[in-house]
């Protein structure tokens, strides 16, 4: 294929495993508003991002609620973080701060150009976000950003467990098999 033909449809993946072992343009983390590296996905970008990851949290937080900011990626094999706020510190995820923090992230990536974002199941660690309509919501705002033009050709869920993966997929299934149904 030629370079100015049309682009090849988004590709979405969904793993089992560690985020911040991806080698891809951006992680996403689950972020508070300060930006505080505290425990769950934000605790191990800080072990393994180090300390330059830290810092530019500092530089860049607080954030508003449902925003997205982009920081280095440090010592990651990704090249940067996107810290999406779904809660203030020491608070909840709540639907429409995880649909905003989703909905964000995509737009810091686009701001760039990425090609490649992995995403966790932002909220359903501390923030107890419920894992299901965690899918349900982050899905639907992919979904519909991939609805425009996009730089982003691959964008990968990466989750903890064997469980999360596949009510992921699960949900994917049960949104894409809808959108179809609805087109035709």
């Amino acid at each position: 294929m030629g370079h100015n033909q049309t682009r090849m449809a988004t590709k979405i993946h969904f793993l089992q495993g560690d985020i911040t072992d991806m080698a891809v343009d951006a992680i996403v983390n689950a972020a508070n508003t300060d930006l505080l590296l505290g425990s769950g996905v934000a605790g191990a970008i800080r072990r393994k991002g180090g300390a330059a990851v830290e810092r530019d949290c500092e530089r860049r937080g607080p954030i508003p609620l449902g925003e997205a900011a982009v920081t280095t990626g440090g010592n990651l094999k990704a090249m940067y973080v996107i810290h999406a706020a779904s809660m203030r510190l020491g608070g909840r995820t709540t639907a429409e701060s995880l649909r905003l923090a989703t909905r964000n992230s995509l737009w810091r990536a686009e701001e760039k150009a990425f090609k490649t974002i992995a995403f966790p199941a932002i909220g359903t660690g501390v923030a107890g976000f419920p894992m299901e309509e965690c899918a349900r919501i982050m899905l639907e705002e992919v979904l519909e950003h991939l609805k425009s033009r996009t730089s982003l050709e691959h964008i990968y869920f990466v989750l903890y467990d064997e469980a999360a993966r596949r009510t992921f997929e699960e949900t994917y299934r049960r949104l894409t098999s809808a959108e179809r149904q609805n087109a035709s």
